[in-house]
């Protein structure tokens, strides 16, 4: 009789779970990415002074922010830390329990502290706000409740709430963390630009794998420069047909002082044997592409690799301050070197 009851149970439950099957999945799925997409726009209509306000905290410390929340809030405040500290800014996660357990030597004077919390009320997180604010720390708070207690004591609250989880019982946080998580983004990303953050100042927090060669490896070490050819501009269209098979279809044109005026591709030639027999006694002064794009030996891989694929261009001269023509650097070149 057992048997059968279980049976029957599981049965039900199947039945129960194969409603959601095929495209009513896909009906749910949908629901739970447009109401967390809602969530974000929704932060876009309600942003204020106070984010300026809060990036401009953020850029004056001196210390560290300590970066705190307690269950799906700790973890958006983990990941928030290891943005900013990736980005110029140096954060800890400090878990509030822990903090009031003896890790509160860890904050200093010069720190700011970020507080993240659904309700605004979390009262694990008091007993570090109020020594914080002892302090006299400057205080930035990302909560669901703008009324809540966390908003009136933080120095600049900022207003992540959401009108619902995307959880259809509107429990399980989900609307809620991807706003706090989209927010703490948002401070982090305008807080590299208001430092002015490069390139290469991102290069030396990630020199590691694949990243890290895409922001160290510059275009000088890509370059070709061996047995370049020296066309100048006064040169024949028949003195390019040997460099450009030589070069892989991107050939540059110089000046008396070895500076970068044009450049002649395949494409050029291509062109020019469709519409005129006397292609070959053409000048390439007629043909080139007259000031073409350039780059610098210095140049990060990353940013001319995006540069080519943006213009369509398969290769550039590599010059120096002068336009001096130094090598050329080739787009498979750099699509090998594993920085795209």
């Amino acid at each position: 009789m057992l048997s059968v009851e279980k049976s029957e149970v599981s049965g039900a439950a199947t039945e129960s779970r194969g409603e959601l099957d095929g495209s009513k999945l896909l009906s749910e799925a949908r629901r739970v990415l447009e109401a967390e997409a809602g969530a974000i726009a929704g932060l876009v209509q309600r942003l204020d002074h106070r984010f300026s306000e809060a990036v401009e905290l953020l850029w004056a410390v001196e210390g560290r922010a300590i970066v705190t929340g307690v269950g799906k809030s700790g973890i958006v405040a983990r990941k928030l830390a290891s943005t900013l500290t990736s980005t110029g800014t140096p954060a800890t996660f400090l878990h509030p329990v822990d903090g009031l357990h003896g890790d509160l030597g860890i904050v200093s004077r010069g720190d700011l502290g970020i507080f993240i919390s659904k309700s605004g009320s979390t009262s694990e997180l008091t007993g570090l706000m109020e020594y914080m604010l002892r302090l006299g720390l400057p205080t930035i708070g990302l909560t669901g409740d703008p009324g809540s207690p966390l908003a009136k004591n933080v120095t600049v609250a900022l207003d992540c709430r959401v009108g619902e989880e995307a959880c259809p019982m509107d429990i399980v946080p989900t609307s809620s963390t991807t706003a706090a998580i989209a927010m703490g983004d948002a401070l982090a990303i305008v807080l590299l630009q208001r430092k002015g953050f490069r390139p290469e100042d991102f290069a030396r927090f990630h020199p590691g794998g694949a990243l890290g060669r895409r922001l160290t490896l510059r275009v000088a070490d890509l370059m070709v420069t061996d047995a370049y050819p020296e066309i100048t501009e006064k040169a024949l269209m028949r003195d390019c047909i040997g460099p450009l098979a030589h070069m892989r279809g991107t050939v540059p044109i110089v000046d008396s002082k070895r500076r970068v005026v044009g450049v002649v591709t395949a494409g050029d030639l291509t062109r020019l044997m469709s519409g005129r027999d006397d292609f070959l006694d053409l000048p390439v002064s007629e043909v080139m592409t007259k000031d073409p794009k350039r780059t610098f030996g210095d140049t990060l891989a990353g940013i001319v690799v995006r540069e080519m694929e943006d213009h369509g261009i398969m290769a550039l001269p590599v010059v120096d301050e002068t336009g001096e023509l130094k090598g050329m650097v080739h787009l498979h070149d750099v699509l090998r070197a594993d920085v795209a």
